[in-house]
């Protein structure tokens, strides 16, 4: 992530009430966790299938 990109995520959190040092301490899965909008529906049993197949190499 570039310089600027830091900045943005910096300013996210402050915005969220997190203070730097929670910022930096979190994972980027916390992160995301916390900046991801949620999906209304969970994924369907085809729908998962389909992103295992789509992911079954890595």
């Amino acid at each position: 992530m570039s310089a600027q990109g830091w900045s943005q995520a910096l300013q996210q959190a402050a915005t969220l009430g997190i203070a730097p040092a929670a910022f930096w301490r979190l994972s980027l899965r916390e992160w995301r966790a916390l900046t991801t909008p949620a999906r209304e529906t969970p994924l369907r049993r085809a729908e998962f299938l389909d992103l295992l197949r789509q992911h079954e190499k890595d």
